[in-house]
C-alpha cells in the first residue's frame, strides 16, 4: 500500500489510499459532510445501493459470490433488513468495500463506489469530490513526470561519468572496437538496472506494444 494521500472536498478532508493497485476513498470521511445521523448501513439498506454494489463486483470481481448476492438483494429494502460492511464483504466475498482498522481506519471504497455514495451525501457533494479527485490525480501525474525527468537528467550525467570511467579504468588498450562496444553495453545495463530497475532491452521490449 502506497503512501496514503488527502483531498478536501466542500471544507471536509478525505483519506485516499491505494489498495490492490487502484484508489480507494474513505467513506467514513466522506459522511462527515452529510448532515444528520447517517452511517454507511443506512446507505447499504437501500435496494437501488445493493444493485449497484453487486453489478459492480459482477463486472470487475470474478471470484464475486452471486448467490449469496442474489440472497441479499431479495431481502434489501425490508423493513428489518440490515448489513454491514464486514457482513457484505464476508458472504459475497466483495472487493469493492474495505473495511480498514488501526491509523487509517473506516470504511474505504473504491473510486467508482465512492463517486456513487457521493450522490447519497447530494449532488453538489458528488461533482465536487470527482472534480477534487481529478485534481489529485492531474497533481500525481505531474509529479511522477518530474521525478521521471529527473531520473533521466541524472541517468544522463552519471552515464558520460560512467563511460569516462570504463575508458580509463577497465577497458585494456589491446581490445578491438567491437569487444569495447560490448564492455560499454554491458556496464550501461548495470547502470540502467540500478537507476530504472530493467536493462534497456527489458525496457524496449515492456515498452513495444
Amino acid at each position: 500500500m502506497t503512501k496514503n494521500k488527502k483531498m478536501v472536498v466542500k471544507g471536509t478532508e478525505i483519506t485516499v489510499i491505494n489498495l490492490l493497485n487502484n484508489d480507494y476513498i474513505s467513506l467514513t470521511d466522506m459522511l462527515k459532510a452529510k448532515d444528520g445521523d447517517f452511517f454507511i448501513s443506512d446507505w447499504l439498506r437501500n435496494r437501488n445501493t445493493v444493485e449497484f454494489l453487486g453489478i459492480w463486483e459482477i463486472v470487475y470481481n470474478p471470484g464475486f459470490n452471486y448467490g449469496e448476492f442474489a440472497i441479499i438483494k431479495s431481502q434489501a429494502g425490508l423493513n428489518n433488513y440490515k448489513i454491514s460492511v464486514k457482513e457484505w464483504v464476508e458472504r459475497t466475498n466483495a472487493i469493492g468495500l474495505k473495511a480498514a482498522v488501526g491509523r487509517y481506519g473506516g470504511t474505504y471504497a473504491h473510486k467508482d463506489i465512492a463517486f456513487e455514495f457521493g450522490m447519497w451525501i447530494s449532488a453538489e457533494f458528488k461533482i465536487y469530490l470527482i472534480k477534487e479527485f481529478q485534481r489529485l490525480k492531474e497533481s500525481e501525474n505531474d509529479r511522477l513526470k518530474l521525478e521521471w525527468n529527473l531520473q533521466r537528467t541524472l541517468a544522463k550525467v552519471n552515464y558520460r561519468i560512467h563511460t569516462d570511467a570504463i575508458k580509463e579504468k577497465i577497458i585494456p588498450p589491446e581490445l578491438t572496437k567491437q569487444q569495447i562496444q560490448i564492455v560499454y553495453a554491458s556496464e550501461a545495463d548495470i547502470l540502467n538496472v540500478a537507476l530504472f530497475g530493467l536493462t534497456a532491452k527489458e525496457w524496449r521490449d515492456v515498452n513495444s506494444s
